[in-house]
């Protein structure tokens, strides 16, 4: 069973400096009907302004991924940690017994365009942590294929979430296919990043998500170049 959540029944939010699009409740966005999808909590889709962002801030007990789709932003936090991470960079960090950090964007004169992600922890209180990596999908080796970018047992040089989940991302052009088998039991969301993609025949457009259920494998084929995060779940 494939549920798609289109891109234009996502809740909003428009501020000046911070235009964002949420999937599931968040903020004074609330939507009963979509709390999220599993372990998966929050994706928003944010725009910030440049030279502007987000104040130091606190949080706990969550897995908070960064995906950057364009721009360059600045990331600092209560570990010690300190970067500036751009196009095809991820960040992950375990907000764990309590963290409190600070995004910004890192330009003055361009915006910043990002996914942020919320996956609920395994456990709660673990030790707080940050790290990064580089997981570009739009050169070859790496284009039209699935790209592993998180999991809790990583390979290839994927980050460590605190979650039985597995992030992949791609970016496949007009034309191209991959496919995913999910095990029984093991559920699936498709967050697609830009473009216009096919999964097992339903249509879905940049911006679009999609919970899937009781299908044992996915067929994923792209109209367009198209770019697209999959997340496979418990």
């Amino acid at each position: 069973m494939i549920t798609i959540r289109p891109s234009s029944a996502r809740g909003q939010a428009d501020i000046g400096w911070l235009k964002a699009r949420y999937t599931f409740s968040f903020a004074r966005y609330y939507d009963p009907h979509h709390m999220g999808f599993r372990s998966l909590r929050v994706i928003n889709e944010d725009r910030i302004a440049p030279g502007r962002g987000f104040g130091t801030h606190p949080h706990d007990n969550m897995e908070i991924l960064t995906y950057i789709i364009s721009g360059q932003l600045r990331h600092q936090d209560s570990t010690g940690a300190s970067a500036v991470i751009g196009p095809g960079d991820v960040q992950h960090m375990t907000a764990g017994s309590g963290i409190e950090h600070s995004e910004v964007n890192a330009s003055a004169t361009d915006p910043v365009h990002l996914l942020q992600i919320w996956i609920e922890p395994e456990r709660e209180n673990l030790t707080p942590g940050h790290e990064e990596g580089h997981f570009s999908t739009a050169q070859h080796p790496h284009r039209n294929r699935l790209r592993l970018v998180a999991a809790r047992d990583p390979s290839d040089g994927a980050l460590t979430v605190y979650q039985d989940i597995r992030l992949w991302a791609a970016t496949l052009d007009p034309g191209a296919k991959v496919t995913q088998t999910l095990a029984k039991g093991r559920h699936a969301w498709i967050q697609v990043v830009r473009g216009s993609l096919t999964v097992n025949g339903s249509t879905l457009a940049g911006g679009d998500g999609a919970a899937i259920s009781d299908e044992p494998s996915l067929a994923i084929a792209a109209a367009e170049e198209s770019e697209f995060l999959l997340f496979e779940l418990a």
